[in-house]
């Protein structure tokens, strides 16, 4: 077994005690602010540290290998910082309002994010082109197939995020239950957009790094959408509960 096998078994079972932990403590940012965290944050700020990490280390280990300019590696490469360029640099940019996040998440999030860009680029750049795994490659379907769901994922994400940030007018800050879009299904449609987005490059890039890269996001997100779920009942009632949505997949969970 080798060293990059260990990592991703180690990287597996620290989701699974993530995924158990958010359900006794709430991650506490956004809509469940919590101070205890780490001093506050401003939130575009938060996100460029907490998001940007994964972009450049991405793009380092791109540079730096031998499969630069090889197409199999280079179009998986685009994907995967397609969403990191605009969750970094432009979704931060777009934020509305004078809201804060706690350091120790934006640090946690650091530290994902390096790590993921290690777990992602080290097996994309340096071990599969070990062996003949990118041999004819635009010729099996899996590719195209995930980065159809990936680029719906994507789509969903933006449009959900767009959703949110125009819940609210200028100087109002009540909260609102989001509505149109994925939400009619789930009340976390920006995290069912993620979550899709990594499952697409999942498929897309045929490997346990990418599989394990879904579970994180299953295991920090949809502790975060019963959370949030569970918020949504308290402030609203019946005006929520009568939506009869889902936390983050539609009509199961």
């Amino acid at each position: 077994m080798s060293i990059f096998d260990i990592f991703l078994i180690v990287m597996a079972v620290i989701a699974l005690f993530v995924f158990v932990a958010l359900y006794f403590f709430e991650a506490g940012y956004g809509y469940l602010f919590n101070p205890k965290f780490g001093f506050p944050v401003p939130n575009r700020i938060g996100w460029v540290l907490m998001e940007s990490p994964v972009f450049i280390v991405m793009t380092v280990l791109w540079a730096c290998s031998d499969q630069t300019w090889q197409a199999a590696p280079l179009a998986l490469f685009l994907l995967f910082q397609l969403h990191y360029f605009q969750r970094s640099f432009i979704f931060p940019m777009l934020i509305r309002g004078n809201s804060k996040m706690p350091f120790g998440i934006v640090f946690l999030g650091m530290l994902f994010n390096t790590l993921n860009a290690v777990m992602q680029g080290g097996w994309i750049f340096y071990v599969a082109p070990q062996s003949d795994y990118y041999a004819e490659w635009f010729s099996k379907p899996y590719f195209y197939i995930g980065a159809a769901i990936f680029l719906f994922g994507f789509f969903v994400n933006l449009h959900s995020d767009y959703i949110i940030r125009h819940l609210r007018k200028p100087g109002d800050t009540r909260h609102y239950i989001p509505r149109g879009g994925m939400f009619r299904y789930v009340s976390s449609a920006n995290y069912f957009g993620e979550f899709t987005e990594w499952v697409g490059f999942a498929v897309a890039s045929w490997s346990w790094s990418g599989l394990i890269f879904a579970w994180w996001t299953f295991a920090n997100l949809a502790p975060r959408a019963n959370s949030l779920y569970k918020r949504y009942e308290q402030e609203f009632g019946e005006e929520f509960t009568s939506l009869k949505r889902k936390r983050i997949i539609p009509f199961i969970y």
